[in-house]
């Protein structure tokens, strides 16, 4: 038979209607078409295959040997169509096949391993790859479903679901305090050791004061470093200040191994977003529930602010 490459797939669906239906008439009225464009796609083709594929008479139709061959394939081609587009629609409508998801190492290690372990267990079919990065991931090259971003998101032409958002806070260790004094405004931090986020990209910080008032404050940073939970622990050693969301330093303010600075002083509020590559029709229920299980295990945290549906 002739390449395939150039056949057109409905054809496949009229010329099984035709064997299906014993007729030309009857393939029509099942596939509400007219029974000229019928004859017209199978002399097409039977043009496209090389081959005759049935004999037409006034009173019969019947398949050549060609033609009953290709009936079997044919037929079992378009099985395999229907499986695939069934299993399809069971994905949009029920968890299916491997969920990949990254996220940042702090909430790698906090918020995600509640909502993989929930999410597993609900849906024990479910494969999850998790992958924690710092950095912003390409979704589309790494073939990911979903990447949970924190802070400020970026423009893209990705699809972005902001989950909720957090209050950042002004921390430092009491040894460091100690030696270097308590910041009393947010101009005296230039003053200070700044640890300093480096995927923020950002060294002017701006604080709202009472009485609605903007302070803009440029750091003077020694230390530059990439990930949340390292500036956590270098706070905790005592190397300098830094702000860093509410929630990841909550229990370390509540033992007093961190203190909070600045109390009176307001800093943007970032946010936390699910970013994914699909259309809103055609989000797989996989991601669609892992969100809602993210957004529900979000609005728990310390200093948390309600994300939006």
């Amino acid at each position: 038979m002739a390449n395939l490459q150039g056949v057109s797939l409905n054809r496949f669906v009229i010329f099984a209607a035709v064997v299906e239906h014993g007729s030309f008439t009857a393939a029509a009225d099942a596939l509400d078409v007219s029974k000229v464009a019928v004859s017209q796609h199978i002399a097409r083709l039977e043009a496209e295959l090389g081959c005759q594929l049935m004999v037409r008479t006034t009173r019969k139709l019947t398949l050549t040997e060609a033609g009953r061959e290709f009936h079997r394939e044919c037929a079992a081609v378009l099985r395999q169509a229907e499986a695939a587009v069934a299993k399809l629609a069971r994905g949009h409508e029920a968890p299916t096949g491997t969920l990949r998801v990254t996220a940042t190492e702090d909430f790698g290690q906090t918020v995600i391993p509640r909502v993989v372990a929930k999410f597993i267990v609900r849906y024990p079919d479910v494969a999850v790859d998790f992958i924690a990065n710092n950095a912003v991931s390409d979704i589309v090259a790494e073939r990911l479903d979903l990447s949970v971003r924190v802070g400020w998101l970026r423009d893209s032409g990705l699809r972005a679901v902001r989950l909720g958002g957090f209050r950042q806070q002004v921390v430092a260790a009491p040894s460091y305090l100690a030696r270097h004094g308590v910041p009393k405004r947010p101009e005296d931090l230039a003053n200070h050791n700044w640890i300093d986020f480096s995927l923020l990209s950002k060294t002017r910080w701006s604080f709202i004061g009472p009485g609605k008032r903007t302070h803009h404050v440029q750091m003077r940073s020694r230390l530059s470093v990439n990930s949340p939970t390292s500036i956590r622990a270098m706070l905790l050693e005592g190397a300098g200040i830094s702000a860093l969301p509410e929630h990841l330093v909550f229990n370390d303010v509540s033992k007093k191994d961190l203190v909070p600075l600045l109390t009176d002083y307001t800093l943007p509020h970032g946010g936390i977003f699910a970013v994914h590559p699909y259309e809103p029709r055609t989000v797989p229920a996989k991601v669609r529930i892992f969100i809602e299980l993210l957004r529900d295990a979000l609005s728990q945290l310390p200093g948390a602010i309600q994300g939006e549906k």
